[in-house]
C-alpha cells in the first residue's frame, strides 16, 4: 500500500528521485534523520541548552543541501524513462514547492537558534 502511494506521488508530481533516488540524494535524506535530536526537551518541557550548537549544525546542513536539490529540480533535464521527472516549468516549481518546506523549515529552526534568548545567555 506505501509502495503505491510512493509510485503514484511519483507519477503525479514528477518526482524520479524518490523512485530511484541518486546517492547523494541519499546521504541527504539521511541526514534528515536527525529531527529527534534537535527537538530534545528535558521533563519540564523546555528546550535543552545543549541542543543549541547541534540545531545550529543540523539547520545550516539541511537547508544547505536544498540548494543542489532545488537547482536538480530546476535545471536536469530528466529522461522520460524509467522514472520522468518535470518537463514544465509549472511541473517543476510545483516539485520545488514539495521540497521547499525542507529549505523554510531549517531555517525557521536556525533563526530560533542563534536569536532565542535563552541561548544568549551564561551559564
Amino acid at each position: 500500500m506505501l509502495t503505491d502511494l510512493l509510485k503514484w506521488y511519483a507519477a503525479e508530481f514528477k518526482d524520479p528521485m524518490m523512485l530511484d533516488p541518486p546517492i547523494w540524494f541519499k546521504s541527504f535524506v539521511f541526514s534528515f534523520k536527525v529531527h529527534n535530536l534537535v527537538t530534545a526537551r528535558n521533563p519540564n518541557n523546555s528546550y535543552c541548552r545543549w541542543i543549541r550548537t547541534p540545531a545550529i549544525i543540523y539547520s545550516t546542513h539541511v537547508a544547505t543541501t536544498l540548494i543542489p536539490i532545488l537547482a536538480y529540480i530546476l535545471f536536469n533535464q530528466f529522461p522520460n524513462s524509467p522514472h520522468p521527472g518535470p518537463k514544465t516549468s509549472r511541473e517543476r516549481l510545483t516539485l520545488m514547492a514539495i521540497y521547499s518546506p525542507y529549505l523554510i523549515i531549517p531555517l525557521m529552526l536556525l533563526l530560533t537558534m542563534l536569536y532565542h534568548p535563552l541561548g544568549n545567555k551564561k551559564k
